[in-house]
């Protein structure tokens, strides 16, 4: 298994995989299956490699046939459709539609149906066809199930707008169920943002002209235009009520990794924020925690996710014995993971913070606590993106694929994915509470410690 790939615009987090240690070993593919489809990666993907073909689809639909969670009762012809639906979009929003292009009739072989239909693509158009791979996984809809092509890394080192949390974020994507207004949560220091004097808290209130929400719907298309690498902003000061436009242009930013940092909120009780599930993240927090505080108030606001192996070693510090989720195969039984009972126990009172940017192993964890009685959760619903840990598999351009074969439950075997965890507190941060530095989450912790 690998550390999925992380992939957004304004904010980024990681699907619940293994450890990312996997991508540095040397790699070793695995014999390709009988239907001549992908190869498990257990290296970094290669910076060089063929441009996209009609063989990558015939591997991608393949690989999704053979090693998908579902897909040995799946609808091969559901794939199909969905792959040439968005492959004649492509085409035609390019004005290069062809008259001869329609879905031929397929039987339900497998491999009857891939003939039939590579003949119809013939030689194929290489951006249609990545098109058609991105179509036929989002087909899918499975929040871990994507298609990720590498990038080469930009001469100089990375660039962006430096804004990197908005409010409305759910897990890599925004918030069909957010409520107005949108406004910045995170800017990173020295960045384009910062020296435009953007800060967190700061209102959205239009982009490029166009409103952050329609009515009380999120306005999606604000990824596509933060994407640009130019980006006209209205915002608005929440302490003040001012109201300025800001021509926003991508440039260099410097990303810290990941860090666990902690403070002493009151007598006994310990404030750790958790940015990440990331290798080591758990032996991090367990070692601000080393003086054995009364209580512990652990952040997992903004918190994508990482690894399942992160999750129970940290439970076990809070708990021996107990079921933390289940990863269920489509037949058979249900493989329980459980705390890692080698650490010791601080006997820390728990309190946990959320909102609907803890995805994955983040809401692996909350689902633990919450179901285990293991400690109070407060802030807001998680971002119900769990559906099981996904694997990366390597298609011939270089692009990977990454397919959970499991599904992911939470301890009581309740479903999760899609739903999220509900909180026993609602405490949502507002914008003016972080323009003007206050946490609610951390005062409604305080007043029940």
């Amino acid at each position: 298994m690998i550390r999925a790939l992380c992939a957004a615009v304004l904010v980024t987090a990681c699907s619940m995989s293994a450890p990312a240690s996997a991508l540095a070993s040397t790699p070793t593919p695995q014999p390709a299956s009988p239907s001549g489809g992908c190869t498990a990666i257990t290296a970094p993907p290669p910076q060089s490699a063929p441009p996209t073909s009609v063989n990558t689809l015939r591997q991608a639909y393949f690989c999704v046939l053979d090693n998908y969670y579902s897909g040995p009762d799946m609808d091969s012809k559901a794939l199909l459709k969905s792959a040439l639906a968005a492959y004649t979009q492509n085409l035609m929003r390019r004005g290069a539609d062809r008259a001869d292009l329609r879905l031929p009739a397929l039987t339900g072989n497998r491999g009857t149906d891939w003939a039939a239909f590579a003949k119809v693509l013939g030689a194929g158009d290489p951006a249609a066809l990545r098109a058609a791979i991105t179509g036929m996984v989002a087909g899918l809809h499975d929040n871990h199930a994507r298609w990720v092509r590498p990038t080469p890394s930009p001469e100089g080192g990375p660039t962006g707008t430096g804004i990197v949390g908005v409010s409305a974020q759910q897990g890599p994507q925004l918030d069909p169920a957010a409520r107005p207004p949108l406004f910045v949560t995170r800017v990173l220091p020295g960045s384009p943002a910062a020296k435009a004097d953007i800060r967190a808290g700061d209102i959205i209130v239009k982009v490029n002209g166009v409103p952050a929400f329609i009515g009380d719907t999120v306005n999606q298309s604000i990824l596509d235009a933060f994407a640009s690498g130019t980006v006209r902003l209205t915002l608005k000061r929440p302490t003040t009520g001012r109201i300025r436009v800001v021509d926003l242009k991508e440039g260099p930013i410097t990303q810290q990794p990941p860090a666990v940092t902690s403070k002493k909120l009151a007598d006994g009780v310990a404030y750790v924020q958790l940015p990440g599930f990331y290798e080591g993240a758990a032996d991090q927090v367990i070692a601000k925690l080393q003086d054995k505080p009364k209580a512990v108030v652990l952040d997992l606001r903004g918190n994508g996710g990482g690894s399942p192996r992160e999750v129970t070693r940290l439970l076990g510090a809070f708990a021996h014995g107990k079921v933390t989720s289940y990863f269920c195969p489509l037949k058979g039984d249900c493989v329980p993971n459980r705390t890692d009972d080698s650490v010791p126990l601080l006997g820390s009172r728990l309190v946990v913070l959320t909102d609907r940017g803890c995805a994955s192993a983040c809401e692996d964890f909350s689902a633990a606590v919450k179901d285990n009685g293991l400690g109070t959760l407060i802030g807001t619903r998680t971002a119900g993106a769990v559906s099981g840990p996904s694997e990366g598999y390597l298609l011939d351009d270089g692009s990977v694929l990454l397919l959970p074969r499991v599904r992911h439950l939470g301890p009581g075997r309740e479903i999760i994915d899609t739903i999220g965890v509900p909180v026993d507190h609602y405490a949502p941060m507002t914008a003016l509470d972080l323009a003007t530095g206050r946490d609610p989450g951390v005062a409604k912790a305080l007043t029940l410690l």
